[in-house]
């Protein structure tokens, strides 16, 4: 066995020192250096984590050129769900490896079932390190998922899965979750930044040597990023995050990062008793198209990566009971719905300095394009000035500090949707 030393990694920067430090020497950041121990040297003869020939021989590494690599793409895989495949570009590239992230009961465990059960043509593997199997089983009942293709490991031991690996060969590779994961071999505090950091490393060797197509699913913080070092997020492929209201319906897959695609699409999903349904038409969930007049409710059309969506943005303007005005934002940016209601004081002659005002986007959907603001300054003004209208059009527009209305990107993609659906289009407010 090597030798080995204890060295102090920052979570932020990734920075080393040998000795601890309240702040990192390189990034600045406050208490982030953590305890890793690593290796002297490399022992003398083969790794059995390092890449092997079929006899058993350590391969030599050798350079190559370009033209010379099989096209990634190639090799891709569906995964059978038009939504999950829209995020990652296509479908799983053979021996990549997914970091899941998402809030407790948002439906991490349930659309992993959901993807086995649609590769039925894999030999999969599936690693419990939270529930049993008893458990799982309950909740594919449930789904109505036939997972005769999965072999199930409850397991919390990296040395162990590491074995069962090379034992099993398995296609398709499930960790359930990788915070729970444990070290036999490394004397770590449990779930430690340091630990998290070795098991995802070790995992990520292993199934790269193997070709194995790999989803280690992951906890997140309160602040909503995945919990343990920024590292993990680097030695993956791909970092998809699942986001939603718990005690609401719809489900957002958003991709932070891809190596093999866009990391701008979004794929909808809308859970129910029966598990996540694929939403392949969102402007028919979040708008509810009514034929009478309505008042402080505009349309707006955003753009979720390459795909036009319609909104609809809701607006409440009410006296101020109190000696100052309340503004309250739900999917909206708060600094955002100050700037317009500035551009509508001095501009529009709208002063809403005296009344509490509420701006709410329908269906849980958090909205940064900035296309919105026209509608929401449109809703604000009909509501302040009781306007009621049909929701026949859809507003698109960016505001300037000046008072203008400026044009937003793709904007003949967004104009083509309104088209298909029937809305007509407004620039104006």
């Amino acid at each position: 066995m090597p030798k080995t030393k204890t060295i102090y990694v920052c979570s932020e920067c990734n920075h080393q020192a040998y000795g601890w430090t309240g702040k990192c020497d390189s990034c600045g950041a406050w208490h982030t250096m953590v305890e890793q121990v690593v290796a002297k040297s490399v022992a003398s003869g083969t790794s059995k984590y390092l890449p092997a020939t079929a006899n058993g021989v350590q391969r030599a590494f050798a350079v190559s050129k370009l033209h010379e690599a099989i096209a990634m793409d190639s090799n891709r895989m569906s995964t059978k769900m038009d939504e999950f495949d829209r995020v990652l570009g296509g479908g799983f590239v053979t021996g990549s490896i997914v970091l899941l992230g998402g809030q407790p009961g948002i439906g991490k465990s349930t659309i992993s079932l959901q993807l086995l059960n649609n590769l039925s043509q894999l030999k999969c593997l599936y690693v419990a390190g939270e529930e049993t199997t008893a458990q799982i089983a309950t909740r594919a009942e449930r789904l109505g998922s036939k997972l005769d293709h999965v072999d199930f490991l409850e397991c919390n031991y990296l040395e162990e899965i590491v074995k069962i690996l090379d034992k099993e060969n398995p296609q398709f590779l499930i960790v359930d979750s990788i915070q729970v994961i444990r070290s036999l071999e490394r004397d770590l505090s449990p779930n430690s930044q340091s630990l998290i950091t070795y098991i995802c490393d070790t995992l990520t060797e292993v199934v790269k040597r193997k070709n194995i197509t790999c989803i280690l699913i992951g906890h997140v913080t309160k602040e909503g990023e995945i919990a343990g070092p920024k590292i993990l997020e680097h030695l993956v492929d791909v970092v998809l995050y699942f986001q939603g209201d718990r005690d609401g319906q719809y489900r957002f897959l958003k991709s932070l990062k891809n190596r093999f695609g866009s990391t701008h699409e979004v794929g909808l999903f809308k859970m129910e008793s029966a598990g996540l349904n694929q939403i392949n038409d969102p402007t028919k969930e979040f708008v509810s198209i009514r034929d009478k007049e309505v008042s402080g409710v505009a349309l707006s059309c955003i753009m979720e990566g390459a795909r036009p969506i319609i909104v609809e943005i809701q607006a409440l303007c009410v006296k101020t009971s109190f000696g100052y005005a309340k503004r309250s934002c739900v999917g909206f940016d708060m600094n955002r719905l100050n700037m317009i209601l500035a551009v509508l004081q001095k501009f529009y002659s709208v002063d809403l300095s005296e009344q509490d005002v509420y701006v709410n986007v329908t269906g849980g959907l958090k909205i940064k394009d900035t296309a919105c603001d026209l509608a929401v300054m449109h809703a604000l003004k009909a509501s302040y000035f009781k306007q009621s209208h049909k929701m026949d059009t859809v507003y698109i527009g960016e505001v300037g500090l000046t008072g203008e209305i400026k044009k937003a990107s793709f904007s003949d993609a967004r104009k083509a949707e309104c088209e298909r659906l029937g809305f007509g289009v407004s620039k104006n407010v």
